[in-house]
């Protein structure tokens, strides 16, 4: 692993681009487990997939380490929300639509 001031040519910076998509996607596999999990409990719960009120507190504490991170929050809001929006999309294919389920706002 080397930082970006350690990079001396362009074979170096997409050789650590490469190292770290292969990380976010192995990430995302994580939180997609924890997200097959929650659609688990709510189902038995009768919870639905979208729960709004946490739908924003995910967005707001993205925000926030975005931020921190040097990053536009609104770029990351804007990523987020897709990322939850698939989210709730595929607990939806175990949940069955949210109609079905207790309004939680």
């Amino acid at each position: 692993m080397k930082t970006p001031q350690d990079c001396n040519d362009m074979a170096d910076i997409r050789h650590e681009i490469d190292r770290i998509d292969a990380e976010l996607v192995r990430t995302l596999a994580e939180r997609a487990a924890y997200i097959d999990r929650a659609a688990a409990i709510k189902a038995v719960a009768g919870l639905p997939a979208r729960i709004t009120p946490r739908v924003e507190e995910v967005v707001a504490n993205v925000r926030g380490h975005a931020k921190a991170q040097g990053l536009s929050p609104d770029l990351v809001e804007a990523l987020w929300r897709q990322l939850i929006d698939w989210s709730i999309a595929r607990e939806e294919t175990r949940l069955g639509p949210d109609s079905d389920r207790k309004d939680i706002r």
